[in-house]
């Protein structure tokens, strides 16, 4: 039998090491199953901070399957896109138990190795069954051509992708992608529309400084390009948190992506919830999609968007957007979507916390 606690404690010791604990991981796992090497990009920064991530919410949920497991599925149809097989995660596995028992020295008893190795099987049942079950519906990845390209401003474009095949996705969710230049390399970005007719989505991305694929795609993705799209994640942005309640949006820069979604969505229903959607952004450059929600307001009479620009978006040092929202209100009952930079989303959630908004009603994308 697992004990949880003992998952946890022992996870927490190892994890005081930081990232060097990821960083013996991948070289005993690269030197075990070379092959698996080209799975991952070359720079491996971002790559070891998901790791240690995910390893500590499988600690932390152990004893909580109906918690853990969805989170599993999710992750064993995500795998897919890298054709991972039932012997990678038996390399995973042992890398895993070897980089424990490096780290925990003394601590790393025969029973410990025991609980981890079988509370490591159970996750990677989880994720095969669920990959497996993932084969028949859909492919494990999709190919993209870009059918347009249009920047917004310096450093912000709109991408419109057709895809290859139908993708089934709720708004709100994201897909990873992968460009022809930087291969193994993956960024999630969300879709900015409802599931269309045609097979396209919309990707809205801004060039972030020192970044590898958000400068690729704003300044050298180009028509008749093709990228590759992972299966869609995540159910935090979606509407069925929601439970039908009225709804305030809160986007921070190309945040907007979900919330668009989401308009577009609740606009095909035929849905009369009320709806304030937020926009804000440091300068009126950041407002790019204005003009098209604005568009929007003679066929969504139930939807009010606000601009804030400038000190109502924030400073460089609190990112918070809390206040601005707050006094437009009240929101008695709403429930809350918020997207923006990981600062702004963080800083927005604690203040709205703070001034006695439910947490139970703010929806947001915890960082992957």
């Amino acid at each position: 039998m697992i004990d949880a606690q003992v998952l946890r404690d022992s996870f927490a010791r190892a994890s005081r090491s930081g990232s060097e604990v990821t960083r013996y991981f991948y070289s005993h796992l690269f030197l075990l199953a070379p092959e698996v090497r080209p799975m991952f990009p070359v720079v491996m920064d971002a790559q070891r901070d998901r790791l240690l991530a995910a390893l500590g919410r499988i600690a932390a949920q152990a004893g909580e399957p109906e918690k853990l497991n969805p989170y599993l599925q999710q992750l064993g149809r995500d795998h897919r896109r890298f054709d991972v097989v039932v012997q990678h995660y038996e390399a995973v596995g042992q890398s895993l138990l070897a980089t424990l028992a490096h780290f925990l020295g003394e601590d790393w008893t025969p029973e410990l190795e025991r609980q981890w190795a079988e509370a490591y099987m159970a996750v990677a049942q989880t994720m095969v069954e669920a990959a497996v079950s993932d084969e028949p519906h859909n492919p494990p990845w999709w190919q993209g051509e870009v059918v347009r390209h249009e920047l917004r401003g310096a450093d912000i474009s709109v991408v419109t992708l057709r895809l290859s095949q139908p993708m089934r996705y709720e708004p709100g969710q994201s897909v990873m992608v992968e460009l022809p230049l930087l291969p193994s390399t993956w960024r999630a970005y969300t879709p900015a529309n409802a599931p269309r007719s045609d097979g396209t989505i919309d990707l809205h991305v801004r060039a972030v400084d020192g970044g590898l694929v958000s400068p690729a795609v704003v300044y050298g993705l180009q028509m008749g390009d093709v990228v590759r799209l992972g299966a869609p994640m995540g159910s935090r942005l979606t509407l069925g948190p929601s439970q039908g309640r009225d709804l305030v949006l809160v986007a921070g820069g190309t945040g907007l992506a979900p919330m668009r979604a989401l308009v577009e969505q609740l606009a095909a229903s035929g849905a009369r919830r009320r709806v304030d959607l937020f926009v804000a952004s440091r300068d009126t450059s950041g407002l790019y999609d204005l003009p098209a929600l604005h568009a929007l307001a003679p066929y969504c009479p139930w939807l009010t968007v606000r601009p804030l620009v400038g000190t109502d978006a924030g400073t460089e040092d609190d990112r918070s957007l809390a206040g601005p929202v707050l006094r437009e209100g009240p929101w008695n009952e709403r429930a809350f979507y918020i997207c923006g930079s990981p600062s702004t989303t963080s800083a927005t959630v604690r203040d709205l916390v703070r001034a006695g908004i439910p947490y139970e009603l703010l929806h947001f994308e915890e960082e992957r």
